[in-house]
């Protein structure tokens, strides 16, 4: 599909969703069960988190839809990549 991890503002579709999630941060756990760990947490687009219970945590593979690229620069592919490395260091 496309490159995990996309940036901070991305807004995509879930799988069997009508609603709109915009990309918020990243690697996130739920208060119920702190062992699984979210590649993204996202809030309703257009309305942005209005309610920090309101938190969508969702991973890469749900995603249907993509309708609109975050921003991206050097620095937030900096990020990207060493956020990947941290991931594959710790799955070790």
């Amino acid at each position: 599909m496309y490159d995990k991890y996309l940036p901070i503002g991305t807004v995509v579709l879930l799988k069997d969703a009508t609603k709109k999630l915009m990309i918020i941060g990243f690697c996130s756990t739920s208060a119920e069960d702190k062992s699984k760990i979210y590649d993204y947490s996202g809030c309703l687009y257009p309305e942005g988190l209005i309610d920090s219970k309101e938190v969508a945590l969702f991973n890469h593979d749900q995603i249907s839809k993509l309708y609109f690229m975050g921003y991206q620069n050097d620095e937030e592919i900096q990020f990207k990549a060493n956020l990947k490395e941290l991931i594959e260091k710790k799955q070790k």
